[in-house]
Formats: structure tokens, C-alpha cells, sequence
């Protein structure tokens, strides 16, 4: 069953009128409330506070990676582990066909499901995870295979271990590593990007961010804990922190803004995979047309760029 948010309650109402003159095949009432619908998910969605949109970022719904995996490549083929020390489930990589284009994938996977959830660290890497996506970035770079990495994470793992086993120290290499990859790289925040968690996957010739993602410092909840020492102040501190991809996108901190669907991907998953789709080839097309230094430069002059200023 279809998961609704607070603010999706009249949507939740129509959708069930529809469901129910469909079944009776009342063509009538289907196009009276087809058009209700429609005029709803407008009114609902066309005027979003910063809130909800965390809201759906975080969408129980929403589409993780793996599920744009399966709708976007053909012959994928999964690749485990760092050769050091596990395989970190909570970080994806597979290798295979998107329209053609051979691709390495690489994905934050959250996991849907309380069994799921907990085998997947609740999408929070360890750094075994980050060290397998650089072992797959370089496999890349020796094969001459674009990259694409999926951002969904409240952050990396801070446990214990995680820390004992360089957590930094795999986060920080990843950022030095993919500066200098000779591949074109493209990295989409499809849903929560939290922190250096998300940064590890993050450095990129494009990124990207999808309509109704998030990508902060740390989370609105760890802000207000923080700052303010209250829970009731969530709302103050998503708003305060810009990191909806239009405040991000005018901050020259993302490239593009990817138009899924108006009524969010958790509600159309094919439409916003074709988005993303369409989003990746044309950039990689674009990259292509750049020399391996034309392009390294111009990956080296968007990071640098970030947080410039001038007095």
C-alpha cells in the first residue's frame, strides 16, 4: 500500500474515489476525479515548504538505488566488497548497459523494510563501503567506463568501528581519488545527502540533485539538537540550512536541478528513472567531447569554485 504524508491527505482522498470508479468503471466519475487530482497535486506540490520537502526526500516510497538499478541497466552485474576487510551492503556498485552506454553504477542503499533496513546500516556506509566504490571507480578508470553514483544517505556510519577502521580516512581519500579519475563522472542526490557520507560520492564533472531531494552539512534534527537544544525547532533549522536544490542550485553548489515527477518519484519510479537517464547520457555525451584534460581541468575548476568569494 501506497504510504501518504500528512500534507498528502486530500490527495490521499481523491486517489481513493479514483481507485474506487475505476474498479466500477465509471468513466464519468473517473474523469471528474482524474481532474481533481490533477488540479490537487498542483495546488499541493506547486507551494512546498522546505520542510516538506525533507519530508519526501526521505519518502518511505521514494525509490532508493537499487531501484533505479533495476529499471535503468541491462546485464547488471553486482561487485562486492574492498578486498580488505567485507562487503559493506550499504553501498552498491554494479557494472553493466544504460541504453546502450556501458556504466559503473554506484549507489547508497537505505533498504526497504525493518530486515532490509538493518542489513543495509539504514543506508549510513562503513568505510569498507566507500574504499569498494573507489576499487569500482578505478576499475572504470582501467576499462574506460563512465560512472554514475546515486546519493541517498543520512550520513556515513559514526559507530565505533567505523572510526577504529579510518572512516575519515576512506571518506577523505575518495574526495582526493575521484578528483583526478580519467572518466567522465556524473553524481545525482536521489534522495537524502547527509554530510561527508554524501561528499565520498559526491565529487563529480556534474551533480546533480532531483526535485524533491535534500543535501546538507548535517541533518535539520542534529542542527536544532545542537543549536537550539529542541526538537520542536526541526522545521526552523531545514529552513535555515538551505539544502533544497533551488537554494543550492543558486549558490552554485550543485549544477542542475533534475525535474522528476510533479507529484514526486515515490508516485511515478519509471518517469523519474527515464529523468535520470536522460540526465546521465547527455551528460556523459558532453564529457566525451572534452579531452581527458579539458575535462579534468573543468572538474578541478567546478570543486575549487565551491565557497569562493570575492570581498
Amino acid at each position: 500500500m501506497a504510504t501518504y504524508l500528512d500534507f498528502e491527505s486530500k490527495i490521499e482522498s481523491i486517489q481513493e474515489e479514483l481507485v474506487s470508479a475505476q474498479a466500477i468503471e465509471n468513466i464519468e466519475a473517473v474523469n471528474k476525479y482524474q481532474a481533481e487530482l490533477d488540479k490537487e497535486v498542483h495546488k499541493t506540490y506547486g507551494s512546498l515548504s522546505d520542510f516538506q520537502k525533507l519530508q519526501l526526500a526521505r519518502h518511505p516510497d521514494r525509490p532508493y538505488a537499487l531501484d533505479y538499478i533495476r529499471l535503468l541497466m541491462d546485464d547488471a552485474y553486482e561487485i562486492h566488497g574492498d578486498r580488505a576487510f567485507r562487503d559493506d551492503p550499504a553501498i552498491l556498485c554494479y557494472i553493466g548497459w544504460i541504453n546502450g552506454q556501458k556504466t559503473m553504477l554506484i549507489g547508497e542503499q537505505k533498504g526497504r523494510g525493518v530486515k532490509n533496513k538493518i542489513k543495509r546500516n539504514f543506508g549510513m556506509p562503513n568505510p569498507e563501503g566507500y574504499r569498494k566504490a573507489l576499487r569500482a571507480v578505478k576499475m572504470a578508470e582501467k576499462f574506460d567506463i563512465p560512472v554514475l553514483m546515486l546519493i541517498d544517505t543520512p550520513g556515513a556510519y559514526p559507530g565505533l568501528g567505523a572510526e577504529e577502521r579510518g572512516q575519515s580516512e576512506a571518506i577523505a581519500k575518495n574526495l582526493f581519488e575521484f578528483a583526478s579519475v580519467k572518466v567522465p563522472m556524473v553524481s545525482v542526490v536521489i534522495g537524502e545527502g547527509g554530510s561527508g557520507g554524501a561528499l565520498a560520492i559526491g565529487v563529480a564533472d556534474k551533480l546533480a540533485m532531483m526535485r524533491y531531494s535534500v543535501f546538507a552539512v548535517i541533518s535539520p534534527e542534529g542542527c536544532s539538537a545542537i543549536l537550539w537544544n529542541d526538537p520542536s525547532k526541526v522545521e526552523a533549522a531545514t529552513k535555515a540550512l538551505k539544502i533544497t536544490p533551488t537554494d543550492l542550485l543558486e549558490h552554485g553548489l550543485v549544477d542542475d536541478v533534475l525535474d522528476e515527477p510533479l507529484i514526486g518519484a515515490h508516485r511515478d519510479k519509471e518517469t523519474a528513472a527515464e529523468v535520470l537517464k536522460k540526465y546521465f547520457l547527455e551528460s556523459v555525451q558532453a564529457l566525451k567531447e572534452l579531452s581527458v584534460d579539458e575535462m579534468l581541468d573543468q572538474r578541478y575548476k567546478r570543486l575549487t569554485a565551491v565557497g569562493a568569494y570575492s570581498e
